[in-house]
């Protein structure tokens, strides 16, 4: 047996005294009746009525003592149950290139550029985890860590709300974006290592080759989904005029997908092609079910309430406390 508000158990001494020195008050109590001559009381003893009756209040100590127990929530285990978490290390390297501002992409029919829907759908995708830690890489000309691996997904989420185009110096630098991801996870002891990379381009910045990155990735065990954002031909994408107006012109971007496919191949992982919104959205959620690694633990989870076996007695105390004060022991003022 547990008891879940142990606090609880401060108030029994506190109820022992109130009685201690209510018992004492009660004794020191003036007698309701006054006679002019006591000696004729004086070989009367005490009947046992009129003893129980001055001994009465010790009933309501002991059902208020059992009423403390019932409040510290007594419980005992019941079911052994299995608790399943996921475990996975995961690192979200998003491309934050000028071309990510294209505005191929729609939500509830309005249209949005690529980079604000990815940061639609990755929020999802954060919500449906639970207790794998998740880190965040963004990329352009090169690589930044936006936020290291956590559980607290509410900080990843503030920090992927800062997430904007323009934040580094433009470019695509998908070996620099791999190799920053693989600097989080190296050193953890996660039995699932995955990088979730995700650009809409070529690789044309940074010293580190793409291929070279997933090699590297491969021999430190970790698994790269790789997703090409995008919508196949043309896509509208945003430009300024010099009165500051904001204009569309359509404007072919060149997803390398053989790159792609090939840094999938090499590490375990998978190749993806979103070229809308509900495909990128179902990406996400085929790479959720993809990455679980159940580690089961052992725990009782499952609690009988056996606060009843306390807050009944004490009930029924006071009510036959109450009952004998109001009629077989009740007491003259």
């Amino acid at each position: 047996m547990i008891f879940r508000n142990v606090e609880m158990f401060f108030l029994v001494p506190l109820v022992i005294l109130f009685f201690f020195f209510y018992g004492i008050i009660q004794k020191s109590r003036k007698a309701g009746l006054k006679f002019s001559y006591g000696e004729l009381f004086s070989e009367v003893r005490k009947s046992f009525r009129a003893r129980l009756s001055s001994r009465l209040f010790y009933l309501r100590t002991i059902a208020l003592i059992f009423m403390i127990f019932a409040l510290a929530r007594p419980q005992s285990p019941i079911e052994e149950t299995e608790i399943i978490s996921e475990g996975i290390d995961i690192v979200l390297c998003v491309d934050v290139s000028t071309s990510m501002l294209a505005e191929d992409f729609t939500i509830n029919n309005y249209r949005y550029n690529r980079l604000y829907v990815v940061k639609e759908v990755v929020k999802d995708f954060i919500d449906a985890r639970h207790a794998d830690r998740i880190g965040m890489i963004v990329f352009a000309g090169r690589a930044y860590t936006v936020c290291p691996l956590t559980l607290d997904y509410d900080w990843l989420s503030e920090n992927l709300e800062r997430v904007t185009i323009g934040m580094i110096e433009d470019g695509t630098a998908i070996g620099s974006g791999i190799s920053a991801s693989l600097n989080r996870l190296k050193d953890t002891e996660a039995k699932g290592k995955v990088i979730i990379l995700l650009t809409d381009g070529r690789n044309n910045a940074g010293k580190i080759s793409p291929l070279t990155a997933a090699e590297v990735s491969k021999a430190l065990g970790v698994k790269i989904y790789t997703i090409g954002a995008g919508t196949e031909g043309m896509a509208p994408y945003p430009f300024k005029d010099p009165y500051g107006r904001t204009s569309y012109k359509p404007v072919r971007i060149d997803i390398d997908e053989n790159t792609l496919k090939e840094i999938a191949d090499i590490t375990g992982g998978k190749y993806f092609r979103a070229t809308d919104t509900e495909s990128l959205r179902a990406i996400y959620k085929e790479i959720n079910k993809l990455e679980t690694i159940p580690m089961k633990e052992k725990g009782y989870m499952e609690y009988k309430e056996l606060f009843p076996f306390f807050l009944i007695p004490g009930i029924l105390i006071l009510l036959f406390e109450i009952l004998l004060s109001e009629t077989w022991l009740r007491r003259l003022p």
